[in-house]
């Protein structure tokens, strides 16, 4: 998802270079690959001198799939480049060279080299960085380039690639309909873009509105489909995860990354993986990538920090940063299966652009409070007041307060402290990353 306002916690070298590219944002910004190519064309067309390249887009799940998928090429031995998007605390995170995110003076000289290049023109924040990206990968050998979409897919930074290994489409839900259109139909239109002819597209789990245009998209293009439910599927039985794939039926570990959704996105990243038959990975590299994966702020549980210390000991403090009611309704069911046990209180911070009631409205027969606050430092925030307000009327008991600190005292002072407890921190990625900046 293509953010522009974050602020990017970094040394002040690089955070100088970041708000000079910022200030080269367009007066209108409009959906088009134009800028990005000239960009390119002016710094020799990195994109074109990439080892093999998966693109995923989806509007839920992308960048946990391709943490399943990093971790599965990691665990047979492949170097990967990943880049990923948005960071959480600091600009580095979305960029990683060879399994190790990128390094300051390399981060700051790609930065200098596509600002200089772009010699003052207009372009977007996630056009430029997208375009160090892809300098920066070509440039540091590596086996597979692991591309997580933006916003959208047709008219995406990222879809320069001509033709990628493979492609992927997590599931798709209502998001950014300011930029990709009111129905879902049109959405999936828009995501279906990364669909390259001849290209196996590894499908995940879509509404029926979805799949639709998907697979008129890979028909056209006769692009190989491999579908959720037809061509594959995953699915927990007796504490492990089975996935059936192409006459195979694998017995694997659960996911590392808790919530029955996760169950889907490792399915999905195992099929990429055994589709990608060139390398040669195992079932053994799949049970290892699934143990070992490791993505923030998606059901997290925070062990350290002044949050920690604020709370009863015996209780327990998580971070997720889903922002859509999508990911509402994935949080209630995982507070269903699994928390009923415990009382749950909810700290929620959104940004304007998102549904709050749809997100808030699942949660609701489940949360005993929701204290809302605005996310510090960003302008997009919807304020504590009118946060609370919608919280409120979606059925769930609110109020406000000045900081997520603040929440956890009030929720501490007005509960029982001597019984157990859980305390989810959620509602955006931007409270995500505000909350890990002062918790690790």
């Amino acid at each position: 998802m293509q953010r522009t306002a974050q602020k990017a916690v970094t040394t002040p070298k690089t955070d100088e270079t970041l708000k000079r590219l910022l200030s080269l944002h367009p007066k209108l910004v409009d959906l088009s690959l134009e800028r990005l190519q000239r960009l390119l064309a002016a710094l020799g067309h990195p994109e074109q001198k990439l080892p093999p390249v998966v693109h995923v887009t989806g509007t839920n799940g992308k960048g946990s799939t391709l943490a399943f998928l990093r971790a599965i090429c990691e665990a047979h031995g492949l170097k990967v480049h990943v880049y990923t998007s948005p960071h959480l605390v600091r600009f580095h995170e979305r960029i990683r060279l060879a399994g190790t995110l990128v390094e300051e003076n390399v981060l700051d000289e790609i930065l200098r080299e596509c600002e200089i290049a772009n010699a003052g023109e207009p372009i977007t924040f996630f056009e430029i960085t997208t375009a160090a990206a892809f300098l920066a990968f070509s440039r540091t050998p590596a086996d597979i380039v692991l591309l997580e979409n933006g916003l959208g897919g047709r008219l995406d930074a990222t879809n320069v690639i001509a033709q990628p290994a493979l492609t992927g489409i997590t599931p798709i839900s209502m998001d950014h309909q300011q930029f990709l259109g009111e129905t879902l139909a049109e959405i999936a239109t828009e995501k279906a873009g990364i669909i390259k002819p001849g290209v196996a597209c590894i499908v995940g789990p879509q509404l029926a509105d979805a799949m639709d245009v998907i697979t008129g998209h890979c028909d056209a293009k006769q692009a190989p489909l491999l579908e959720w439910g037809i061509n594959w599927r995953a699915y927990e039985k007796d504490g492990a995860m089975v996935l059936e794939h192409h006459g195979d039926t694998l017995e694997l570990p659960l996911p590392g990354l808790p919530g029955a959704h996760q169950i889907a996105n490792a399915g999905q990243a195992a099929v990429m993986a055994r589709t990608l038959t060139q390398f040669g990975m195992t079932t053994a590299n799949i049970a290892e990538g699934l143990r070992t994966v490791s993505w923030p702020a998606r059901l997290q549980r925070l062990l350290t920090g002044p949050i920690i210390d604020a709370v009863p000991a015996h209780w327990e403090v998580w971070l997720d940063g889903g922002h859509n009611p999508d990911a509402g309704e994935t949080i209630a069911r995982y507070v269903q299966t699994h928390w009923s046990d415990k009382p749950l209180y909810l700290i929620a911070g959104m940004i304007n652009s998102k549904q709050p009631l749809g997100y808030f409205q699942p949660l609701a027969a489940w949360a005993t409070s929701a204290h809302c606050i605005t996310i510090p430092g960003e302008d997009a925030a919807i304020a504590a007041a009118d946060l609370a307000e919608i919280a409120d009327a979606a059925g769930l008991r609110a109020q406000t307060a000045e900081s997520a600190l603040g929440a956890a005292n009030m929720i501490v002072a007005e509960a029982e402290p001597m019984e157990p407890a859980r305390v989810l921190i959620c509602g955006s990625l931007y409270l995500a990353g505000h909350i890990l900046s002062d918790h690790q």
